[in-house]
């Protein structure tokens, strides 16, 4: 079965896709992702509810996290739903500030990122 998302839904999701590959992709490196080219973060995060936040988070694992092991995205559920728990409770304000304005986790979030992957027993992209 194919699940189809509004539009605003694959905004979403792509926004979180994108803030899991920043968090991911770049441990240990200093990149500007701001620099982008053409990348606009998703202004509906601004003012998303926690809630939200862990959703786009759990979504974005759950693709990436497919993609990487060739595993259908419903045998990723309970460890992305970690992942995102994990993630976004560590968390403090100002680096969910960051992410609300960029899209993305800044560096201290990128490795408290990593950090719930190896606890949710999920492999870092490499």
């Amino acid at each position: 079965m194919r699940l189809t998302l509004p539009r605003t839904g694959r905004l979403l999701a792509a926004a979180g896709l994108v803030s899991l590959l920043a968090a991911c992709n770049s441990a240990g490196r200093t990149t500007q992702y701001s620099a982008l080219e053409g990348y606009v973060p998703d202004p509906a995060l601004k003012t998303a509810t926690k809630s939200n936040l862990s959703g786009r988070v759990r979504h974005a694992c759950t693709v990436t996290q497919a993609k990487l092991q060739k595993v259908e995205e419903a045998a990723l559920a309970a460890p992305c739903g970690c992942y995102a728990e994990r993630t976004l409770s560590s968390l403090d304000k100002d680096e969910i500030a960051s992410y609300r304005s960029t899209g993305y986790f800044n560096d201290s979030a990128r490795a408290k990122a990593l950090n719930a992957l190896d606890s949710c027993k999920l492999p870092r992209p490499v």
